[in-house]
């Protein structure tokens, strides 16, 4: 049998993958097919199964030689041959690692260091020398790890993961020796275009397709530019090198404004210096007075770590300080120790601003150099508060939400009492209490829920969730269940709870007894509005629109009923809440039922409440021209939106208003709710003496025509329409108004901010401010490790400018605000530039860790491989790393600041499962699922893998209690320290590289998180956009993604929120003067 055919497949096979490989610039297969176990129990590869089968085996006959010339393949046969190069995923799954610390006992390649790495990080040999980065200290060349770090040993999982999308061919050092025998596979030069030696790197600020080409005589690459092949079935090339083009002129305006000056580095470099011997001399002191008479001053010091040590610091950066006291008898970051308040005292004796803050996660002092004489005040009495065992206004606690809305009738010292008291209760008073729940009859349902919530974290529970599901048992099922039984027994509304508890989804037998079913607390509170709803509906005084609305509606109605007697309501719990959400929302969008709930909220404008109602009027077929008050969609809505007037006192004299008119419009009644509404903010800003005396007595005369009588709009044809009259010379009162600004705006008329405080520094005029921390030892090796990334690639530092510039103009970066840190985006930059980019950007400098040399001592060891317990090793060799980077040894990624920006958006943008338009392999980061891991091969975990499925709260010390000996710094005896609670949220997982149980982006709330992914979809709609239409300054026109015509208005993808709120209340505020006095009626608007 003549066997040429199948051998000339074959070469041509390898042929096509060989060729393809090159001229696409994608890496081969990470590792042969693989067919079937070797002897040693690994796979067997498909080449060796070609090699083992000799043409003397039996089976398989001898192939002929090829012949020269012989025809090319039919088609057949290439039909056959294209089939065969489908390349299987590596189905082998991905064990978890539980976080702990590196105990440093274990050695290099044990058992318990090895790790599935990600079947895609191999490399390819490209023919270019490869240089294996050496330690010049201890002569140790850096290895290639097949696991994590040897802080996380190996373990069995029982979740399979597999691999989801394709990093990139990330360079993490040769391969070192195999010592147990492992089939390994060979090295694999990168992926990405072939760039000779010495080829420099693409510097900062080129434009797009004007990179370096290959030089003369060496091949060319046609269909590559600026180092990326952009495919034409994933993305247009000219939108991609558009878009690129629009970023790289952002990012240049950007970087050039934010860097840092010199001058700047200077002046903070001297206040450390100044405040270090002001620390050293009040802590030698300390050690002194209590008999550690030799105490050495000069083992005390303030390290300087974060954005200006490792590069990426910008013109605002404030200075972070690490105090380090390592030989004092109890170390500042101890708990209970006294030295943070020492250091906090000595620092206000000198006359500088500091307040400690000792409920954060590291209590750290906040200090400025030049504090207002106000606020220098305040600091001295917070202090002598606290002398007195008085707690003052501390910093705010990282509660899980905010409850403003439920407690808006509350003042904020009742609001704190009542917390101080429940602080004191016990599990049993908390179980008392539960059974004895009972809604207040003026207490609004959310604040109801809230508190019944609360009692169920204090008994243990928690509500169920999709990320801790999978960790409740049958104890606390049951406590949830009984929790939602009495929330619904306290009902205040005795008719509301007697519908309720007929329905066969609480069934007490079921829930309390034989508990074989199982609710939400969510979905309770969900089930109670909709059944309020449903009873409106029943007494509603007016119908839909139309018959067709009035069927809608009545579908909706019987829906919400259906669902409430679902026979097996009880068996997913999760999937139920949202039945009875989608359910609840249809209740929600009739327009005859949201009439009867039409309130204003306490910090709701007039303007925004009577849109509100006048959309509510179109809805249900109303007119407001009409001159009569027969009309019963007028008059009800009318009824209504006055009911629902915030304050007692406006709400009275709006009814008054409508009462003394025969027939009156929508619209007089919301002029006469705004005219009052402007006076009482007004009332409240002059009463706090927030104007200038000159201002203030016009503002006066101003409250007066407000409060006065209303008289018939000059424009209206009718005599249901009413204005607020002018006197003739009043132009230039209006027109200083206008300059004086919205008093709604201002702080007596603005919602209690839990994060503002008194004693927080301003940003500006107080001189050099700065954070010092008292347990930094691990934010030191951070900055290290950041600083090195800086040194491997010049586009490092400005692509993380512009990011956390982006965030900080977007408002995505203010942590006790339920957002991320800066940290957390340089984090989210690098694990872009290690692990997704391609070709790679940066080596993993954490693979790249040398194996430590022998003999260290413990400050070495402490200081280079286990520092409090965990491994800190990573190549840091600092001056060879930036050697290595001006010879364009460590990368071969070519692409443009633009295009890696590019690629950034758009790996964030896209949920988890959606492609990337010019990665191809590559997906988008999955939120909900995974955890950026910096450390480890491929740059991602999962939250299953961690732990990290479900918030908890954690008791930890604060510090010294408020005027003990100790914390005055003359005790010896046993601390006693105030406690704190901590919130440890998984909402975004991003893991310290060092510290493994420590989850960076552990600040961001629910709000947070759907706040920073909007912005990323924001920025990608706008970058995509951006390659479709001219651009206009930062802005463009254009449409979403093909998709509907948006607004022809510029969209700026570096807006300040903060500008353009201030801009858009400055317009509303015209508007709304031009609206009382009916100057808008006259332009015919």
């Amino acid at each position: 049998m003549d066997n040429s055919g199948s051998d000339l497949e074959e070469r041509l096979r390898n042929l096509i993958l060989a060729n393809a490989a090159m001229d696409m610039g994608l890496a081969p297969p990470a590792r042969p097919v693989q067919t079937g176990l070797a002897e040693n129990g690994q796979p067997e590869s498909l080449e060796e199964t070609r090699l083992s089968q000799s043409p003397q085996s039996p089976n398989i006959p001898a192939a002929a030689p090829v012949k020269a010339g012989r025809k090319r393949p039919n088609q057949a046969q290439r039909r056959q041959m294209s089939a065969q190069l489908t390349i299987p995923i590596d189905p082998r799954p991905v064990f978890s690692e539980p976080s702990r610390p590196y105990t440093g006992n274990e050695p290099h390649g044990s058992p318990s260091h090895q790790q599935q790495g990600h079947h895609h990080q191999q490399h390819r040999h490209n023919g270019r020398k490869q240089y294996i980065p050496q330690t010049h200290s201890a002569g140790i060349y850096p290895t290639i790890r097949s696991d994590p770090l040897p802080s996380t040993p190996m373990t069995a999982s029982p979740f399979v993961m597999r691999p989801r999308h394709q990093p990139s061919h990330s360079y993490h050092g040769p391969v070192e020796p195999n010592q147990f025998g492992w089939q390994q596979p060979p090295p694999m030069p990168h992926g990405g275009p072939r760039v000779p030696p010495g080829f420099p790197p693409m510097p900062f600020g080129a434009p797009p397709g004007l990179h370096p080409g290959p030089r003369p005589g060496q091949g060319g690459l046609e269909h590559f530019h600026s180092g990326r092949q952009y495919h034409p079935h994933h993305s247009r090339g000219e939108d991609a090198f558009a878009q690129a083009a629009y970023l790289e002129q952002l990012c240049r305006t950007i970087v050039a404004d934010a860097e840092i000056e010199p001058a700047d580095i200077i002046e903070k470099e001297n206040f450390r210096a100044m405040i270090e011997q002001v620390a050293r001399a009040a802590i030698t002191e300390h050690e002194r007075k209590n008999g550690f008479l030799d105490f050495p001053p000069e083992s005390v010091q303030l390290k300087c770590f974060g954005s200006l040590s490792s590069g990426f610091a910008t013109k605002a950066a404030d200075m972070d300080l690490g105090l380090l006291s390592p030989l004092s008898r109890l170390p500042p970051d101890a708990p209970g120790s006294p030295i943070p308040r020492i250091v906090e005292k000595a620092f206000l004796d000198i006359g500088l601003g500091a307040r400690l803050l000792s409920r954060t996660r590291v209590p750290i002092i906040k200090v400025c150099e030049r504090p207002t004489e106000e606020l220098r005040k305040g600091l001295l009495e917070e202090r002598a508060k606290w002398e007195r065992g008085l707690t003052g206004s501390e910093e705010p606690e990282d509660e899980e939400g905010s409850h403003e809305d439920a407690e808006a009738h509350e003042t904020a010292q009742s609001i704190q009492a009542h917390r101080q008291k429940d602080e004191e209760l016990t599990h049993d008073q908390w179980l008392e209490k539960l059974q004895t729940l009972k809604q207040a009859e003026t207490q609004p349902l959310q604040a109801y829920y809230n508190m019944t919530k609360k009692i169920l974290r204090k008994l243990g529970g928690h509500d169920i969730t999709n990320s801790n599901i999978s960790d409740f048992n049958m104890d606390d099922y049951k406590l949830l269940n009984r929790v939602c039984m009495a929330f619904v027994n306290g009902l205040a509304d005795a008719n509301l709870r007697d519908r309720l508890l007929k329905y066969r989804s609480l069934n007490n037998y079921d829930l309390c007894v034989s508990f074989s079913a199982f609710r939400t607390l969510w979905g309770i509170l969900t089930q109670v509005e909709g059944e309020t709803m449903a009873m409106a509906w029943e007494t509603r005084p007016i119908r839909e629109r139309d018959q067709h609305q009035e069927q809608h509606a009545e579908r909706a109605v019987r829906a919400w009923r259906d669902i409430q007697n679902k026979p097996d309501y009880g068996r997913d719990p999760l999937g139920y809440q949202k039945e009875l959400q989608h359910c609840c929302e249809q209740l929600r969008k009739i327009a005859s039922v949201q009439i009867l709930f039409l309130s204003q909220g306490q910090h709701e404008s007039a303007s925004k409440y009577y849109l509100r109602a006048k959309k509510l009027l179109e809805d249900l077929g109303g007119k407001d021209s009409v001159a009569s008050k027969d009309d019963l969609v007028l008059k009800t809505v009318i009824e209504y939106y006055i009911k629902g007037i915030f304050y007692q006192h406006i709400r009275e004299q709006v009814a008054v208003f409508a009462q003394s008119h025969d027939a009156v419009s929508l619209r007089a009644v919301g002029r006469r709710h705004k005219s009052l509404q402007l006076a009482h903010e007004y009332e409240n800003c002059l009463e706090k003496g927030l104007y200038p005396a000159e201002a203030a007595t016009k503002i006066r005369i101003y409250i007066e025509l407000l409060k006065g009588p209303m008289v018939p709009s000059p424009s209206s044809k009718t005599q249901t329409d009413a204005v607020i009259p002018l006197p003739k010379d009043a132009d230039t009162l209006i027109s200083e108004l206008r300059q004086l600004g919205d008093p709604a705006g201002m702080a007596p008329n603005q919602p209690r901010d839990r994060y503002n405080n008194p004693l927080e520094f301003p940003k500006s005029g107080v001189g050099v401010q700065c954070d010092i921390n008292f347990s930094a030892h691990l934010a030191l090796q951070n900055t290290l490790l950041l600083r090195c990334y800086s040194h491997c690639d010049p586009r490092v530092r400005p692509l993380i400018l512009f990011v956390k510039h982006w965030a900080k103009v977007r408002r995505i970066n203010t942590p006790y605000r339920g957002t991320l840190s800066s940290y957390g985006y340089v984090l989210m930059m690098l694990h872009f530039l290690v692990n997704i980019a391609q070709p790679f950007v940066l080596p993993n400098l954490q693979q790249l860790a040398p194996p430590p040399p022998p003999n260290l001592t413990p400050q070495e060891i402490e200081e280079t491989v286990v520092c409090r317990g965990w491994n800190v090793q990573f190549w840091r060799d600092e001056a060879e790393i930036k050697r290595l980077a001006a010879e364009n040894q460590l990368t071969q990624n070519r692409e443009s600041i633009g295009e890696l920006l590019r690629g950034f958006f758009e790996y964030y943008a896209k949920g988890g499962g959606q492609p990337l338009s010019t990665l191809p392999g590559t997906r988008g980061f999955d939120w909900g699922r995974d955890v950026i891991s910096l450390r480890t091969l491929g740059g991602l975990l999962t939250k299953q893998q961690k732990g990290w499925t479900g918030a908890k709260t954690v008791v930890e010390p604060a510090g010294p209690v408020a005027g003990g000996d100790a914390a005055n710094g003359n005790g010896n005896g046993e601390v006693v320290t105030e406690k704190k609670e901590v919130r440890y949220r998984y909402l975004f997982a991003i893991e310290d590289p060092f510290e493994l149980d420590h989850n960076v982006a552990r600040t961001v709330t629910h709000a947070g998180i759907v706040n920073i992914r909007d912005e990323f979809r924001r920025a990608w709609r706008i970058i995509r956009n951006a390659g479709r239409t001219p651009l206009h300054g930062q802005g463009h026109k254009g449409k979403n993604g093909g998709g509907p015509a948006m607004s022809q208005e510029t969209e700026d993808l570096l807006e300040d929120i903060g500008a353009a709120e201030t801009e858009r209340e400055r317009v509303m505020f015209a508007e709304l003067l031009e609206d009382l006095h009916g100057i808008r009626d006259e332009k015919g608007e």
